[in-house]
């Protein structure tokens, strides 16, 4: 596949979008950007401003939900890389606000790719979610594993993923599109942020230093750098072999080892949990206490406290040849980053 193709980005503006954009420019591409409305400058200044943006950088207005609205957008296009879905843990209504534009939005972008001659390759971020919500104990997760326990009680952001990803694969089994689909299945994505809003992965760092967890919680956390994740994106257009699903997952880090990494790095200032929650007795304690949380987070609280996501990278590193970034570098960039955009707050000197 050759480079410096016409390369379509939906969710341009996100955290992951916007990276991927960067990784393109910098590659020569042509890239065609989606975001909910192209006018707002303030929001959409830091993909304007990336090098190479001036020259090779369209965006356009596409809603996920509007049948047809990707039918212009990706005419032309040699590649689409579906980045667009919300990610949000607590919602009012699940159906509306989650699954319907993880789910009716890929079928439109998939619809649309359909009927674009030129589209050589689809890749969809997907994520962990679709995988699993609640790691197994002792069970190594793979791409040939799928969530099966999710729905719009339980886990709904993990059940939007699912039906996402299971949507496509069968709109691929049934139309036998001219384009193949790769998709990417991302950990907990952190990392440096291109635009100055907070993600809810990267929202897990300020939460903790605003002292919003009673403890250190038996909580494992399987991390990936959002660079690496972009960088998954485009060898996935590029490697003409890439196929199937390919599980984005570099290490774990519990939570008292993310708590004395930052402690040892200068943020014990802030409210750090200090009581050791982190046992048997704390776990049950976790788990009674969820149900005082938002729903969202109640439920993944009972569902992952105690639990270590096992998991197995092998097939991303050898398909797409992705080395990993170091995760406590990763996690000490993020830390830079919220300080840089101001989002750490103020803290005992």
């Amino acid at each position: 596949m050759n480079d410096r193709k016409i390369v379509v980005v939906t969710g341009a503006a996100g955290f992951i979008g916007s990276q991927v954009v960067c990784r393109l420019l910098e590659q020569g591409h042509r890239v065609r950007g989606t975001v909910r409305d192209p006018n707002k400058t303030k929001e959409l200044a830091h993909l304007r401003q990336l090098p190479g943006a001036a020259e090779r950088l369209e965006l356009a207005r596409a809603d996920l939900l509007e049948p047809g609205a990707f039918d212009e957008v990706v005419s032309g296009a040699d590649f689409v890389l579906h980045t667009a879905s919300p990610y949000v843990i607590d919602v009012k209504d699940p159906q509306k606000d989650l699954v319907d534009p993880a789910l009716k939005g890929t079928l439109n972008v998939l619809e649309s790719c359909g009927h674009a001659p030129g589209v050589k390759r689809v890749v969809l971020t997907s994520s962990v979610a679709a995988i699993t919500d609640e790691p197994e104990p002792g069970h190594v997760l793979t791409e040939r594993d799928w969530n099966t326990k999710s729905s719009l009680e339980r886990n709904p952001y993990w059940f939007s993923k699912v039906m996402a990803e299971r949507a496509a694969s069968g709109f691929v089994e049934e139309h036998r599109p001219a384009w193949d689909l790769v998709v990417i299945n991302p950990f907990i994505v952190i990392g440096p942020s291109l635009s100055p809003g907070v993600n809810q992965s990267n929202q897990l760092f300020v939460d903790l230093l605003k002292g919003t967890y009673p403890g250190v919680m038996n909580l494992v956390w399987g991390f990936v750098d959002v660079r690496d994740v972009a960088e998954a994106h485009v060898r996935a257009m590029q490697v003409p072999t890439a196929k199937g699903r390919y599980l984005c997952a570099n290490q774990n880090v519990n939570m008292r080892e993310l708590v004395e990494l930052l402690a040892q790095r200068g943020y014990s200032g802030y409210a750090l949990p200090s009581r050791g929650l982190d046992c048997a007795l704390g776990d049950y304690a976790v788990k009674m206490m969820s149900y005082l949380q938002p729903k969202g987070v109640g439920v993944y609280l009972r569902t992952n406290v105690g639990r270590i996501p096992l998991f197995d990278n092998t097939k991303i590193r050898r398909d797409l040849g992705i080395e990993f970034r170091d995760v406590h570098q990763t996690i000490l960039e993020t830390m830079d980053d919220l300080k840089k955009w101001g989002h750490l707050g103020r803290h005992d000197p």
